[in-house]
């Protein structure tokens, strides 16, 4: 009897969306492989829901990759693994603590050394510079990504925010009379398991090449070209408060609990009063330079990694 092969699923979830599109994903694939999870655990945990000053207060370190420290890994980073699927979240633009934590180790390193990888995203609607470093943390640790898988809040963008700050700070997932349920909309999970026929075969065949086409062609990345451009302006204007944040302090130091008061109402006026005009010049942008951002969109729905990276 052959033996089956045997899949690693990386994680960290606060709030149990990650673990369940998981779930829907592999589902197909328990009776055809051996399936081990990994649950990532912060040392010190993450709130959940958060408060909300201390929300603010963990994106400095999230922008500028310098997490808490995680548990040390159950799994023996030595084991073999015919596939690694790395399922995360954004965290303000940028892979959450507990995964980057992850990619940062030494354990990773040895773990991911030459493992075909799968990235599996939970995210709000933007997700772009978070799955870039991801990209690069693989290429630092000699593994190959072999496919992406994104599911998103398809909501109108401040629909999405305000749904999802509603989640974070008060634990409230369900919809209201005004507002749709926050996170990623239930069809959306239930139908994950559509991707786990191009997994199976590429696990099979042992041949990776075509999963990421494959996995395309059944929508596993989907992404308005608006995004990108709004995206790019929002890091942006992440790495300047995470420096001028961090300038003050290290996390929940009181020095610097000013500038995070500060962010938090500047960015809240950002969102609500400049995006319409961002949303305007994205608009003209978008006819300006079709072409050029075509062009992003398309890289960005790949598995490739700039040389600059």
């Amino acid at each position: 009897m052959n033996e089956r092969p045997k899949v690693l699923v990386v994680y960290y979830t606060q709030t149990g969306q990650l673990k369940r599109i998981i779930d829907h994903v592999l589902a197909p694939l328990e009776n055809k492989a051996d399936i081990t999870f990994e649950q990532l655990v912060p040392v010190t945990p993450f709130p959940f829901p958060w408060g909300k000053q201390q929300f603010y207060d963990t994106m400095p370190e999230t922008v500028q990759a310098t997490p808490r420290d995680i548990e040390p890994l159950k799994v023996d980073v030595n084991a073999h693994f015919d596939l690694v699927i790395l399922a995360y979240q954004p965290w303000f633009l940028s892979p959450s603590q507990p995964t980057a934590a992850f990619l940062q180790s030494n354990a990773a390193k040895q773990l991911l050394k030459g493992k075909q990888v799968v990235t599996l995203l939970g995210s709000r609607n933007m997700w772009l510079n978070a799955q870039e470093k991801v990209k690069s943390y693989l290429h630092q640790a000699g593994a190959s990504l072999a496919g992406n898988i994104v599911l998103v809040d398809k909501s109108p963008n401040l629909v999405s925010l305000i749904t999802v700050l509603r989640w974070a700070f008060k634990g409230k997932k369900e919809a209201t009379r005004f507002l749709p349920p926050a996170g990623v909309q239930e069809k959306e999970i239930l139908t994950a398991s559509r991707f786990a026929g191009p997994i199976a075969n590429a696990l099979a065949k042992q041949q990776w090449e075509e999963l990421h086409p494959q996995l395309l062609s059944l929508e596993s990345v989907e992404l308005l070209p608006n995004l990108v451009i709004l995206e790019s302006k929002g890091i942006k204007a992440f790495r300047f408060w995470a420096k001028f944040i961090s300038a003050k302090g290290g996390p929940g130091a009181a020095s610097r609990q000013g500038r995070v008061t500060m962010y938090r109402g500047l960015l809240l006026v950002g969102i609500f009063v400049l995006s319409p005009i961002s949303l305007v010049t994205s608009l003209i942008q978008l006819n300006l330079k079709k072409k050029q951002l075509q062009q992003e969109v398309d890289y960005y729905k790949g598995i490739a990694l700039r040389s600059n990276a």
